[in-house]
Parts: structure tokens; C-alpha cells; sequence
């Protein structure tokens, strides 16, 4: 039987849910615990996980290089963290062992995304899933152009610009 592996992002810990399993093995990234302010409530929810077992692991380079190419393809690069980046490569460094089934518990859309990308499971955790793949990119508000690459500041007219969807693709029932 394979181990049940659960890799818990920040909104996980933010939702105030109870994260609770009682047949499977919760693990996160140190890139998590520092997006948590020490001494606030979900520090303290966190440190109370830590104790009941959520192990803290890091991805391999390997990993993290993969999860950085693909999320350019969509854009979303630009939108995820440095936390979130571990959580997705540390999925697929789980997803490579032939004892484990790994799902990511997480409802940001983004990291929702690339997973859909690098054929990881997740599960929301306090809303539904993505129905639809997303490509963003960088779009000026002033001059309206379009820029493939993220783009701060307009190069044509300065104006700032703003991260936008691009490309929709309708996805099948389920994923993963």
C-alpha cells in the first residue's frame, strides 16, 4: 500500500481549518513556515502541526528548476511565491518515489495551475478547485499592448502594468 503523502501550502494553514488526516503524512517547506508571522495565530496553528507530526522538507534544485520553467509557460511565475514554488517541487520529488501518492492541499488558483501542468494532484481546501487552465501575461493599461515576458512598467508609454489572463483551456472532470 503506498504512503498517503499531503504537502499543505500557506492557505491551508490560513484557512483555520483542522487539518486532521488521520491516514496519510502531512509535510510542508520551510518557505511556508517563513510566511508566517511569529506569534500570530497561524504561527501557532502551524507549531501545533509541527507537534502532532508535519514534517518540513526541501525539494531538490532538480525539482525547483522544473516547477520555475513551468510556470513561465503560464505565466504564473509571476504570481507565485517563493513557498509556493517549494510546495510544487516538492510534489514532484514525491510524486518520483513508487511508494508514495501525493496530493497538494492548497486553494491558491496559481499553484492549482502549474500542478494541472506538471500532472500533480491537489485538492482545495476551502474552495473548489480550478475548472479551467490559465495563461497570463503582462497587459499596459495606457497603451494596452500585451507583453508575453512579465513586464513592471511599460517600456512603450511607462505606464505600470498589470498581470492579466490571457488563455482559458476548459478542463476535463477531474484531474490529476
Amino acid at each position: 500500500m503506498k504512503k498517503q503523502i499531503f504537502i499543505i501550502d500557506t492557505s491551508a494553514i490560513l484557512s483555520g481549518k483542522p487539518l486532521d488526516i488521520p491516514q496519510g503524512i502531512l509535510v510542508t517547506t520551510s518557505g511556508v513556515a517563513e510566511e508566517l508571522s511569529p506569534g500570530g495565530r497561524d504561527y501557532r496553528t502551524f507549531q501545533l502541526l509541527i507537534e502532532k507530526g508535519l514534517q518540513i522538507h526541501a525539494p531538490t534544485k532538480a525539482s525547483l528548476h522544473l516547477v520555475q520553467q513551468r510556470a513561465k509557460e503560464t505565466g504564473d511565475d509571476q504570481r507565485l511565491s517563493t513557498a509556493d514554488v517549494e510546495i510544487l517541487a516538492l510534489a514532484l520529488d514525491y510524486k518520483g518515489e513508487a511508494d508514495c501518492e501525493v496530493t497538494i492541499l492548497t486553494d491558491d488558483y496559481s499553484i492549482q495551475n502549474v500542478a494541472l501542468l506538471l500532472n500533480l494532484r491537489f485538492q482545495g481546501f476551502s474552495r473548489k478547485e480550478i475548472t479551467q487552465r490559465y495563461q497570463w501575461i503582462s497587459h499596459c493599461p495606457g497603451c494596452k499592448r500585451r507583453f508575453q515576458e512579465p513586464v513592471d512598467v511599460c517600456p512603450v508609454c511607462g505606464t505600470k502594468t498589470h498581470v492579466i489572463i490571457h488563455k482559458k483551456k476548459k478542463l476535463p472532470s477531474k484531474h490529476g
